[in-house]
């Protein structure tokens, strides 16, 4: 396990130092999850990639503290600039998604292209994460859990991959509530949707037919106000495409990276 300090907390990190002169590409993790969600993707790439992953504040095994959309993106640009990783493919998901939004936005040098998976310049309303945000300070994650799981995971996986699902709500579930409660309201507080249109290099939006936490549309909206996005849909997966169908997660971010010569 790799631990740094970085912008004042302790953030766990796995960092493969690939070839020289390959583009890194910088993996983003979504709410309730850990860096482990791009397991099944990082092992289709080539080993000379350089690959960066990291666990955002309140998630796996990084710190607790102040929690916003700038810092979560200060703290990734942080870790970045220590380890001499960038300018990189800088791939999110969901809230790792809207981090890499502000990444591009704030640190453009940084930023060669970006893959957005499953998720918006806006995702949801307030009076939505007000109310998760409530339940969970109250009553842990635990009751809401197989609401979570049923917007992660499509039918079709929840019924055919028990004992991979089992260990998904693990990973939710052991995510502390002070860092779910604390995304969830960085979330809340986060529109970028004018931002984006200062966004000027190559970005693929990839959205899962089956998500019911950032539908399709959501995902079309996004590439729509991002300058010469493409919108990449995937059939039959839910929120973590990565997750579900990592081999076409992985030749999608081979594509981009490819491009970028």
């Amino acid at each position: 396990m790799q631990f740094r300090e970085t912008n004042g907390v302790v953030t766990h990190f796995s960092h493969r130092a690939g070839g020289d002169g390959r583009c890194p590409i910088l993996f983003l993790n979504s709410l309730g999850t850990d860096l482990r969600i791009w397991n099944d993707v990082v092992a289709r790439l080539p080993v000379d990639i350089p690959v960066l992953r990291m666990d955002k504040r309140g998630h796996g095994l990084t710190d607790i503290g102040p929690i916003d959309i700038p810092t979560l993106a200060a703290d990734a640009v942080a870790l970045m600039e220590s380890l001499g990783v960038g300018p990189a493919l800088v791939c999110g998901v969901s809230v790792g998604g809207m981090i890499a939004q502000q990444i591009a936005i704030a640190r453009p040098d940084l930023v060669r292209a970006l893959v957005l998976s499953n998720t918006g310049a806006r995702i949801g309303t307030a009076e939505v994460w007000n109310e998760r945000i409530q339940a969970v300070t109250a009553d842990g994650i635990e009751p809401m859990a197989g609401a979570i799981l049923e917007r992660w995971f499509s039918k079709a996986f929840r019924d055919g991959e028990p004992e991979q699902v089992g260990g998904y709500r693990n990973m939710l579930c052991r995510t502390t509530v002070e860092g779910y409660a604390g995304v969830s309201a960085a979330i809340r507080d986060t529109d970028l949707s004018a931002a984006v249109a200062s966004i000027a290099v190559p970005a693929l939006c990839v959205s899962g037919s089956e998500d019911l936490a950032t539908p399709v549309d959501v995902v079309a909206a996004l590439a729509e106000a991002i300058p010469g996005a493409r919108h990449a849909p995937i059939d039959g997966v839910g929120h973590l495409p990565s997750i579900e169908a990592p081999e076409t997660v992985a030749r999608l971010v081979l594509e981009a990276h490819a491009a970028l010569g």
